[in-house]
């Protein structure tokens, strides 16, 4: 008898996903085929845009009446929520559209959730309560980072309880994905560095989250079911192209393949994550991004290479396959896995992303309240490879704050 576990795979993908430069071209047709009345969710700055007003002519030339909320905010207030829910009640759309970085994607999912169950939105927080399918949610990306145009997750900011909280449902999936590089041309350095870092995280947890056993209800029970084949596919494809192109979409926003294989790696991604889930670097940021006001990628980036030293010993194996994957040369497993773990930070540094949590902002007595609310995200605690308590959630934390590293290497 082989000791080797039975084969497992599992994914949730949208119905249809369109990738490549100009693809943008197809949305009036794709929403056409969905709705009547589309609500466009998006920020003041992508409405300004001459390719947003394009599009919006599109839908308008395939008979749908629009309606645009451009005053989406980064991390997703409850707040803003809310009033763009109660904006369009009367509009009634039948169809929202999510223009825009992960938060105006994850504006479109909420607001498709409330505008079709309504509630209150506290009432969805956590895995499955969305009690059934939401209105067509189409996703269209303009950074190379969050995925969520493929996930079943949104993540919104509770400001009276200070604390930034997932919606995770399989309903929250857009029905279609439209990711066009075109659209990122226009990001600058630091956005398209935060923004990749961004999908390298989501690309390294999922493919080092902890595997469960195949039972059949796994994927009835969780949202997020951890390493598996499908997901692991997708992850290394992710992995393999930020390697290639991140630094330079950095240096040079103008370079097309480069945008081309960032967006891709971001798209592949969030087929990754958003089936196997992430782990301890999106638990830590949580409470770190509400206590410095910093952008979602660069907190989970800034973390990364920390988790990954801690996780080392329970993941060395997947470590040197993502090694083999970029091209580190061959050697034996352990040296390649702490190789691999050098080449991230090596990357993230060359794009610069902050290197610790004290310059992300965060002060020296704040460390143990990041270390215990990170606990609270039990969905991402429970994904991680190596088990999580406060003790080694305070090692990660004080290893990220001093930039140090080699603390956790005997961790």
């Amino acid at each position: 008898m082989s000791d080797v576990p039975p084969a497992f795979g599992a994914l949730r993908l949208p119905r249809s996903v369109l990738f490549g430069r100009g693809q943008r071209h197809a949305l009036g047709s794709a929403a056409g085929k969905l709705g009547k009345r589309a609500l466009l969710c998006t920020d003041e700055r992508q409405a300004a845009q001459p390719e947003f007003h394009a599009m919006v002519a599109d839908l308008q030339a395939h008979g749908l009446e629009v309606r645009v909320f451009d005053r989406t905010i980064p991390d997703l207030p409850i707040g803003s929520i809310n009033a763009c829910v109660e904006e369009m009640r009367g509009f009634a759309p039948d169809l929202v559209v999510g223009i825009g970085g992960g938060s105006s994607m994850d504006m479109a999912k909420v607001v498709a959730v409330l505008l079709t169950h309504g509630g209150d939105i506290r009432s969805y927080y956590g895995e499955f309560a969305v009690p059934g399918p939401v209105m067509p949610l189409i996703a269209m990306p303009t950074t190379a980072g969050t995925g969520s145009e493929v996930t079943p997750v949104a993540v919104v900011s509770d400001d009276e309880r200070g604390v930034k909280v997932g919606i995770a449902s399989p309903h929250l999936i857009p029905l279609v994905a439209i990711c066009d590089p075109e659209l990122t041309a226009t990001c600058p350095p630091a956005l398209t560095a935060c923004s990749g870092a961004d999908a390298l995280t989501h690309a390294v947890e999922a493919y080092t989250t902890l595997a469960r056993p195949a039972d059949p209800m796994l994927t009835q029970d969780h949202v997020f079911v951890g390493k598996n084949l499908l997901s692991d596919h997708f992850a290394r494809l992710a992995v393999d192209n930020i390697f290639r192109f991140l630094e330079r979409a950095y240096r040079d926003g103008s370079d097309m393949e480069a945008r081309e294989g960032l967006m891709l790696a971001a798209l592949a991604a969030g087929c990754a994550f958003g089936t196997a889930g992430t782990a301890a670097a999106h638990a830590l940021q949580y409470p770190v991004g509400n206590l410095t006001h910093t952008a979602h990628g660069d907190g989970v980036a800034t973390l990364l290479p920390y988790v990954m030293q801690f996780n080392r010993p329970f993941c060395a194996p997947a470590f040197a396959e993502l090694a083999r994957t970029v091209g580190l040369s061959d050697a034996a497993e352990e040296d390649m896995s702490q190789a691999f773990i050098d080449a991230v930070a090596d990357l993230l540094g060359r794009v610069n992303i902050p290197p610790s949590l004290a310059a992300l902002g965060l002060k020296a007595d704040q460390q143990d309240f990041v270390a215990e609310n990170a606990l609270n995200a039990a969905r991402l605690v429970k994904n991680n490879p190596r088990p999580l308590d406060l003790p080694a959630m305070q090692s990660i934390t004080r290893a990220a704050f001093s930039g140090e590293r080699a603390a956790l290497k005997s961790a």
